[in-house]
């Protein structure tokens, strides 16, 4: 796998003026639908990177953007969560930044779709409209208070798949409000809750600081092994049939290796 260092195009976007990412190619020659992956708070660690390798398995070229690449997680958190609050801003130029460079990359197959986690999730919501073809969203956090202002942000949305977790207590409700949102605009969608699972349930160690985990746990964040091979198991069939045009929702053909512009 390999790094790739997208600043020139970020730069001349109006994004950040560093921007890198982590490139999973998957075995085989391609071409293969592109996966944007947008990471938790925590920023690109190796939880991301093991998630993108499990895309990549499964046929995907993913890239894992790293959104605090322009001065570290602590710098760039409080300005990230700003943007997302806000609807705009240098996260979502870069996020289209990374989306054109898989899509014109000579082993994409002009398919893109974005997956996010956490504040990923979030981000992956919001940039659902725009220019992707399908959306990952797993246990984001939703868009505005009232429900009509959720609606109004997934207007023009591509077909998502969604994830969250039923003891999830930082987003009680937020299934339903989703499901409820895209049914109104007849969008396609799955949406599921996991009764048992928490925030973070995909992930498979515990992240964050060690003292904190703790009360983590309490507040239902961390993995869960019972819930998440399903979870992971819908979002490859909804990937497979809006990204391959594979009805049935079977990987897509394989191939790859790394494309000539990329950091090793």
């Amino acid at each position: 796998m390999t790094n790739v260092d997208l600043s020139a195009e970020s730069t001349a976007a109006g994004g950040s003026t560093f921007l890198h990412g982590y490139l999973a190619v998957p075995e085989g020659q391609g071409p293969f639908p592109g996966v944007v992956m947008i990471h938790e708070v925590f920023g690109l660690d190796d939880q991301t990177r093991r998630h993108a390798d499990r895309l990549a398995r499964a046929g995907y070229l993913t890239l894992a953007l790293d959104l605090f690449s322009d001065g570290g997680r602590r710098r760039c958190l409080v300005g990230t969560m700003r943007a997302m609050a806000a609807r705009t801003g240098r996260p979502f130029i870069d996020i289209a930044t990374a989306r054109s460079w898989l899509a014109e990359s000579e082993l994409c197959n002009g398919k893109t779709g974005v997956i996010g986690f956490c504040m990923g999730g979030g981000f992956a919501l919001l940039t659902a409209r725009d220019g992707f073809d399908a959306a990952s969203v797993n246990y984001g956090r939703l868009p505005g208070k009232a429900q009509q202002d959720l609606v109004e942000a997934l207007r023009g949305s591509c077909p998502i798949v969604a994830s969250y977790g039923g003891a999830d207590k930082s987003l009680k409700g937020a299934a339903a409000r989703l499901d409820s949102a895209l049914d109104q605009l007849g969008i396609e969608h799955s949406v599921k809750e996991f009764p048992g699972a928490g925030h973070a349930f995909l992930n498979d160690e515990e992240l964050g600081p060690v003292l904190l985990r703790p009360l983590m746990r309490v507040m239902g964040v961390g993995p869960d092994p019972k819930s998440s091979p399903e979870a992971w198991q819908r979002i490859e069939e909804f990937f497979a049939r809006h990204l391959t045009g594979n009805a049935d929702g079977g990987p897509p053909t394989q191939g790859g290796g790394p494309p000539s512009n990329v950091v090793q």
